[in-house]
């Protein structure tokens, strides 16, 4: 994240936002500026560009609504991340390139980041697996539970995605750099 701050690329920027809101690479790329309500801290992804095809609602933690917030004030394009041909967005291959300067290129994937985030759901937070996978915009498997789960816990997964928020946040006192074939990780 530390990195990522550093860069104020548009690139950046996205990696950053799917790295806080554990949204898929093409689900951040496509998001338009339509899709959130900064007043209500809530980014609505519409079903035709979620990979289940059902609409999913994402809690913004205030660091990913201070980015969005951000964009928002140099809005050129209906897309939070416009790529260089006018009316398309950013390209999907625009993070991947990002990591590659940084040293990491390939030993972290922005898809990682939502492996890394269902670790941390399950080994360290208090919150239950249920808000993960909701949080991750999964199916659930189980037809019964499926018909009977309704509601999406949108206000749990705000604390759950702050906590989040909070933990992907460099502590100074506490970060060690590790050295690894010529580069910091």
């Amino acid at each position: 994240m530390s990195d990522l701050r550093a860069r104020p690329a548009g690139a950046a920027l996205a990696l950053k936002l799917a790295v806080l809101t554990v949204t898929r690479t093409s689900e951040v790329l496509n998001a338009k500026q339509g899709e959130f309500d900064l007043n209500a801290g809530l980014w609505t992804i519409p079903a035709a560009r979620m990979e289940a095809r059902r609409e999913h609602r994402v809690a913004l933690s205030k660091p990913a609504l201070a980015t969005v917030s951000e964009l928002a004030k140099t809005r050129i394009s209906e897309f939070v991340f416009p790529g260089q041909k006018l009316g398309r967005p950013l390209s999907n291959m625009a993070m991947l390139m990002l990591l590659e300067p940084m040293g990491r290129r390939w030993a972290i994937t922005s898809h990682g980041f939502r492996s890394t985030f269902s670790d941390w759901a399950s080994e360290v937070s208090p919150f239950s697996s249920e808000l993960r996978e909701s949080a991750l915009a999964h199916t659930i498997g189980n037809k019964a539970e499926a018909a009977y789960r309704r509601g999406d816990a949108l206000e749990k997964r705000r604390a759950m995605m702050e906590a989040w928020a909070q933990w992907c946040e460099p502590k100074a006192a506490n970060v060690v750099g590790f050295a690894r074939q010529g580069a910091t990780v």
